[in-house]
């Protein structure tokens, strides 16, 4: 059997179970094409091996890489179609820190907006007005990119404040309620739209000057072009930069610091920020719940309250 054949079966297996596995059928294609489509006794551990290492350094994306091939020489075991398993035995030591999510201050998201009509300038195939209101809807609702450009005009209802997202990250659908303010830039954002594209309910909400849906990876890539103009920037390389999908990780930061400053029961509410962000429990919350000097601060001040009167009892 060629590698390929077994990727394909193994992906058919894995989605008729549920799994959307669109990162893991990337990775497994990529896989096939660096070592080739080979029959399956043909691989050998030192071509799995450099392609496991990459040219980089190893990151947590080596462990990523080795748990995709074990479930996919995992299934080809379980159905006789190999005898052995061409992978290392352990994972190595990192040598890069796990990567640390960027929570933006009030004021570089304001460069941000401000710098996006310089770089929709020239050939970008996307109106500023368009990338100016989706960064507004990802910094003021914290969707993930995906679920942004996968909104169609008929999934946000302006008169009721809410956007339906669908087919998310669970394959659940989820209500997001929206903020008077977030409203009226989408409110605004909509009426520019009518008068330049085509509408109905099935028709991509973000969309290309020529009204195809605008992509998650043509965002992110106009966002590396928006960030090196508007100057936000931190220490490290390219893969360290500030990423689109910080905008999620601000969000739910930013609402952690609004609540201890107006003394809200955060038992009560955390909850209810997962159940925002379409998250199956608190533990996924937990991981957008960078601590910054500011959360900090507002943290301690809280301690500090609760300690005082317990002093007092």
């Amino acid at each position: 059997m060629n590698l390929s054949i077994l990727i394909s079966m193994y992906i058919s297996h894995k989605r008729a179970l549920g799994h959307k596995f669109k990162t893991e059928d990337d990775l497994l294609r990529s896989f096939c094409r660096a070592i080739g489509d080979v029959q399956l006794t043909c691989i050998e551990a030192e071509s799995v091996l450099v392609f496991l290492n990459g040219k980089g350094p190893v990151t947590s994306y080596w462990a990523k890489k080795y748990h995709v091939l074990s479930g996919l020489y995992r299934f080809a075991l379980a159905r006789g179609f190999v005898n052995n398993v061409p992978l290392p035995h352990t994972i190595p030591r990192l040598d890069a820190p796990a990567f640390v999510p960027y929570i933006y201050s009030h004021s570089e998201i304001k460069r941000l907006i401000n710098a996006v009509p310089l770089a929709c300038a020239g050939k970008v195939p996307v109106d500023d007005y368009v990338y100016k209101a989706l960064l507004l809807l990802l910094y003021g609702a914290g969707l993930r990119i995906s679920e942004a450009v996968s909104l169609n005009i008929g999934d946000v209802d302006l008169n009721q404040a809410i956007l339906y997202v669908r087919g998310t990250k669970f394959y659940k659908t989820r209500v997001v309620p929206l903020s008077k303010d977030l409203t009226q830039v989408l409110i605004d954002y909509i009426d520019k739209r009518n008068n330049r594209q085509i509408v109905d309910a099935n028709a991509p909400f973000f969309c290309f000057r020529n009204g195809t849906p605008l992509s998650k990876s043509a965002s992110q890539s106009f966002f590396r072009r928006l960030r090196t103009i508007a100057g936000v920037v931190r220490e490290g390389d390219e893969r360290h930069q500030p990423r689109l999908h910080d905008f999620r990780h601000s969000f739910a930061v930013n609402r952690l610091v609004a609540w201890y400053r107006s003394g809200a029961d955060m038992h009560d509410l955390l909850p209810k920020l997962a159940t925002y962000l379409g998250h199956v429990n608190l533990s996924a919350t937990q991981r957008y719940l960078t601590m910054t000097p500011e959360l900090l601060h507002e943290a301690s001040l809280r301690f500090e309250h609760y300690a005082m009167e317990n002093n007092h009892d």
